[in-house]
């Protein structure tokens, strides 16, 4: 082996509320279109407290009861780095939305019409996941040369 990688570890939390969910509308950096609240996990942090920090940093709501719906990630083999990302699910919050979100502006959507949103190709692969019974894990193999996904492989338990 002998090979440093590099691994990061992101979070996101669909909540849902009744016909609808909560999604950002982020414009900025490489991560434009709609998408779950999430980010980073802040080392030593555990997964759930990091996904119920980052939920109330960007939408100033407390989650809790969050659900383990899955593990997506992307591999570059080419500049071994993987990107994982934990998934969670709540239909439980409290608290009032921030007015003026750091990370964009906030939209309640109707599920049903959420894919119809400029959203990033990884979210709308894993987006019907969550409301379905069991786990997932989502591996995309990037591909440096095309500065695109390789392949994606999806498994459901």
């Amino acid at each position: 082996m002998g090979r440093d990688i590099t691994y990061k570890i992101w979070t996101v939390v669909m909540i849902q509320d009744g016909d609808k969910v909560l999604l950002l509308n982020r414009q900025h950096d490489h991560f434009e279109g709609f998408l779950p609240p999430g980010g980073k996990i802040d080392f030593p942090e555990s997964f759930v407290d990091g996904a119920i920090r980052e939920v109330r940093e960007e939408t100033g709501l407390k989650v809790s009861n969050l659900v383990f719906k899955g593990i997506s990630e992307f591999v570059n083999p080419t500049v071994n780095k993987r990107y994982t990302m934990m998934n969670y699910w709540t239909k439980d919050y409290k608290g009032e939305l921030l007015a003026d979100p750091p990370e964009g502006e906030i939209h309640w959507v109707k599920i049903e019409e959420a894919k119809d949103l400029p959203m990033q190709e990884d979210i709308k692969i894993r987006f019907d996941l969550f409301f379905e019974p069991g786990t997932f894990e989502i591996q995309t193999v990037w591909n440096e040369e095309k500065n695109g996904p390789e392949e994606v492989f999806i498994k459901k338990t």
